[in-house]
């Protein structure tokens, strides 16, 4: 039975063969099938080759941000991102590999996993979160919802640790990355992240201002502790010393406020469209 850590291992050192792109993704995407020792799993390839320059990241650097936010997601133990290793040998260079999330029983993604979504105003589903009013599609009224989750509480302070520039519903998945899971939900598409300045954009705002529960308080403490030592290790090797700094202190001011964030000024708080 294939296991997280052997999933790692053949994402890390599986040779790596392109089957398609997703054509949708704003940076080259690639489907690839990543096999080792008779081992085959499905992965998002992202070459370096293919990143669009950004103005507000330094050039080259997307991929290697992805990494980091997996490698932040684990060592807290949130598990909300796949499983993502870093590849200097692809078939299009160096570049980021990811586990692939199949939807449980196969077919399509749900949007948003099923866990975000836009609904008529005044139709928001029972136990859900109001995130804002909006005029969708013919300027229809709409609000945009999101459910009050574990998965996804943990998915907002993750994004505030890292600076999640760009949590769109679409980046909400629910499924599985291995055959033998349990489904579960992960957040993908994660190259603007660590930026110094601050830059949280996201749909998962529906708890904003309100009181961590102890066991987010104690993966925060425990990033804190992983951040001074060999999670600090690896970051370094990803990311600048100044966005390592910055994450350090994103991590020390959630636990000092104990509050989810709250949105910021100076930036929208809000990708739109949301998906």
């Amino acid at each position: 039975m294939l296991g997280r850590d052997d999933l790692l291992e053949v994402l890390a050192r599986g040779a790596l063969t392109v089957e398609g792109r997703l054509v949708d993704a704003s940076n080259a995407t690639l489907l690839a099938m990543a096999a080792l020792d008779d081992v085959e799993v499905m992965c998002v390839y992202k070459p370096t080759a293919g990143e669009r320059p950004l103005w507000d990241f330094p050039d080259a650097t997307l991929g290697l941000r992805e990494v980091a936010a997996f490698e932040v997601s684990a060592a807290a133990g949130w598990d909300v991102v796949p499983p993502t290793v870093w590849r200097d040998d692809g078939p299009f260079g160096q570049g980021m590999a990811q586990a692939w999330v199949t939807p449980p029983g196969g077919g399509e993604m749900e949007p948003g996993g099923g866990l975000v979504d836009v609904v008529p105003r005044g139709a928001v589903p029972a136990g859900w979160r109001e995130v804002v009013e909006a005029h969708g599609e013919g300027g229809k009224p709409v609000t945009l919802v999101h459910a009050d989750d574990p998965a996804l509480r943990r998915m907002c302070v993750f994004d505030s640790v890292v600076n999640n520039a760009d949590r769109k519903g679409g980046h909400v998945l629910h499924g599985l990355v291995l055959p033998d899971d349990e489904p579960a939900t992960y957040g993908v598409d994660h190259g603007v992240t660590f930026s110094e300045d601050e830059k949280l954009r996201t749909v998962l705002w529906g708890w904003a201002g309100e009181r961590l529960d102890d066991e987010l308080l104690d993966d925060l403490e425990r990033l804190s502790g992983a951040l001074e030592g060999a999670l600090g290790d690896t970051l370094a090797l990803l990311l600048t010393r100044r966005e390592l700094a910055r994450t350090q202190q994103r991590v020390a001011r959630r636990l000092r406020e104990a509050a989810f964030p709250l949105p910021g000024d100076g930036w929208p708080s809000l990708p739109w469209p949301a998906f």
